[in-house]
């Protein structure tokens, strides 16, 4: 039987894993961490993204985006679950360098669902968001933890 402990520890070793891959821009890497058949609900681009193909594509346009060393990092990590399915939610600090070498980052919000397969944890949903602001309709980009 899988303790909680233990599933807190097996999540949050799958997300430094798909954290590097991203820093590293492997995209092999990042969609390791993924089910096949992940509906993911990303902060841009288009309302989701179903199946390991649509997402790859995007992953594929998100790396693309970022020309200088990548940021991405998770803080405040929650999980919950049991033998075959956890949950998790934190805050991911993403961005990169720009062409002076300086970091341009924000806050985003996340959080997953896992299912336990035969290769181990996969995440089967994905939310990134970031707060906005209702009369404006922008983004929030400043807020800090």
């Amino acid at each position: 039987m899988t303790t909680a402990s233990n599933v807190h520890a097996e999540i949050k070793t799958l997300l430094e894993g798909w954290c590097t891959g991203v820093r590293e821009k492997n995209l092999d890497a990042i969609m390791a961490y993924y089910d096949p058949e992940i509906v993911a609900y990303d902060a841009i681009i288009q309302l989701q993204f179903r199946g390991i193909d649509a997402y790859r594509q995007h992953w594929q346009f998100c790396l693309g985006m970022c020309e200088g060393a990548m940021l991405f990092e998770t803080h405040q990590l929650v999980v919950h679950g049991n033998d075959d399915v956890a949950f998790a939610h934190w805050l991911n600090k993403c961005g990169g360098t720009d062409e002076k070498g300086e970091e341009k980052s924000s806050w985003m919000r996340a959080s997953a669902g896992y299912r336990k397969t035969a290769d181990g944890w996969k995440a089967v949903h994905e939310h990134f968001s970031a707060p906005f602001d209702m009369a404006s309709g922008k983004a929030l980009f400043e807020l800090q933890p």
